[in-house]
């Protein structure tokens, strides 16, 4: 938690410093058309990326497996997004870094091997996913770390 609360402090300090550097060497206006370009890049590059892995996943999904991977990377480019559409250059590393897909696909499957997905019914139908391309080595875990659902249609 205090983690969080450093990052929060740190990155707009660290942010304003840069930004202010850059604008000293450059100038007010190409710096805030730098901030501009980079968002308009990753706005573009986020929009194929979430596109592509929204199709994989709805791929997967038809196919009967569970798309975990696609759900995490599409988490990872939503915050990914956020850090390109916020003013600066570290938010911008940041985010273009998220959208690179090798560096993406690591980031998911570290969430998924920490995930367990236990006992999914679908449409009614007691049945369960095959999350074995998608997520990371299997671990024992207690029962209180699984988290069991049901859905059921109107």
């Amino acid at each position: 938690m205090r983690y969080l609360f450093l990052i929060f402090v740190i990155t707009p300090v660290l942010e304003m410093w840069l930004l202010i550097t850059v604008g000293a060497q450059l100038g007010a206006l190409p710096t805030i058309g730098l901030v501009l370009l980079t968002a308009f890049i990753g706005v573009n590059l986020l929009r194929a990326q979430g596109f592509e892995t929204l199709w994989r996943g709805r791929r997967k999904f038809e196919e009967g497996q569970l798309p975990a991977q696609e759900i995490a990377e599409g988490i990872i480019l939503a915050v990914c997004g956020a850090l390109l559409l916020t003013p600066g250059f570290i938010t911008d590393l940041i985010g273009f870094s998220g959208l690179i897909p090798p560096i993406r696909r690591i980031i998911a499957q570290s969430i998924l091997s920490r995930m367990v997905v236990a006992n999914v019914s679908t449409h009614g139908q007691s049945g369960s996913f095959n999350t074995s391309s998608s997520s990371g080595p299997k671990r024992n875990r207690d029962l209180e770390d699984v988290i069991e659902g049901e859905s059921w249609d109107d």
